[in-house]
């Protein structure tokens, strides 16, 4: 095969798109390396997060896109992941054990912060990362409901020291672990920023790609002690498309600015309703807002997540609909959510 065969192929392979990232082949977190094997050309992708779930359709993307400088030779194609850790905010030290710690948060409460971190979780899961996710949320912890571990309690390691529980592949931690679901925690803001400060660094969590921290609504003590604590790979920010849920998400990212933290980009849910009769699309709580918000703030619009009463009788039924039904509609917008993200967060 000629020099000019190989040159061509080549800028084929580098003018191809990586569909989830908007970005080139060869560009930040997505390497490729070219070579000969007898008849046949392989290439080798690097891609700096995981995207088992994904791997085939983007193989098969790149073989379409090449054909014409393949000219009807084969090309074998190999993708391989290498996640990294990420010191991001300086003078901070990331956590022992996680790779990259992306917080989740919110202006506000009732924007569904928490469907959103569980369902992210197990997307990142589905991609082929090892996940942990933290219940901050300590007044209003939900995790344990929405994975059906409400009754289990973590096992002590000796000393200060436990291990987290595992659903669905992910370990999880919250405080409705320790004082069960029901139960009001009624305390004042330094008990908040202890239980924090330990989930954080007396959890076993063992060697783990991603921990998503679910944080309560506002800026308050969680926030700023997560901030604080440990290096943050950054922090995605959710909200809902009206004015109000806008105004406060907008004081979320400005926090987390504050205290030099990426902002990882933005995620519209409810964002609108598909007519199960109908098929019409409506926009119930606006249009555009998220993205609006996005571009005045200078980040990036992540996913619009509809909405669709399945995910709510998932999450209630403690089976998130990434996990109960991967090819619901819902379902495939967390996970281009977590390839955005992880994209994101890879740069």
């Amino acid at each position: 095969m000629s020099d000019f065969a190989r040159s061509s192929l080549q800028q084929a392979l580098g003018s191809f798109v990586v569909p989830h990232t908007g970005r080139p082949l060869g560009g930040p977190g997505a390497a490729f390396e070219l070579e000969r094997r007898g008849t046949v050309w392989h290439v080798t992708i690097r891609l700096g997060y995981p995207l088992a779930g994904s791997g085939e359709a983007l193989a098969e993307a790149l073989r379409v896109h090449s054909a014409a400088a393949l000219q009807g030779a084969p090309l074998e194609i190999s993708i391989e992941s290498s996640i990294v850790a990420h010191a991001v905010q300086h003078g901070l030290k990331p956590l022992p054990g996680a790779h990259n710690l992306i917080a989740v948060a919110s202006g506000k409460g009732g924007v569904g912060k928490s469907t959103v971190a569980v369902n992210f979780a197990l997307a990142l899961k589905a991609e082929g990362a090892k996940v942990g996710l933290l219940d901050a949320d300590i007044y209003g912890p939900s995790i344990p409901m929405m994975f059906n571990v409400g009754d289990q309690r973590p096992k002590s390691a000796g000393g200060q020291n436990f291990y987290p529980i595992e659903k669905y592949g992910v370990k999880l931690i919250s405080i409705g672990f320790f004082l069960g679901e029901k139960a009001p925690v009624i305390w004042r803001g330094p008990m908040v920023m202890g239980a924090v400060r330990q989930f954080l660094k007396d959890t076993l969590w063992g060697s783990q790609d991603y921990l998503v921290v679910d944080l309560p609504p506002g800026t308050g003590d969680a926030q700023l002690t997560l901030a604080q604590q440990v290096s943050l790979d950054g922090a995605v920010i959710v909200t809902t498309p009206q004015d109000v849920a806008l105004l406060d998400a907008t004081r979320a990212i400005k926090m987390f600015r504050q205290v030099h933290c990426p902002i990882l980009g933005v995620v519209e849910n409810m964002s609108y309703f598909i007519c199960p009769d109908c098929g019409e699309r409506d926009e119930i709580f606006g249009y555009g807002g998220g993205e609006r918000m996005a571009q005045s703030e200078g980040t990036h619009l992540l996913a619009r997540i509809p909405v669709y009463p399945e995910v709510r009788e998932a999450g209630d039924a403690g089976m998130p609909i990434v996990i109960a039904k991967p090819a619901h509609p819902s379902s495939e917008a967390f996970m281009e959510l977590a390839r955005r993200v992880v994209d994101a967060s890879a740069e």
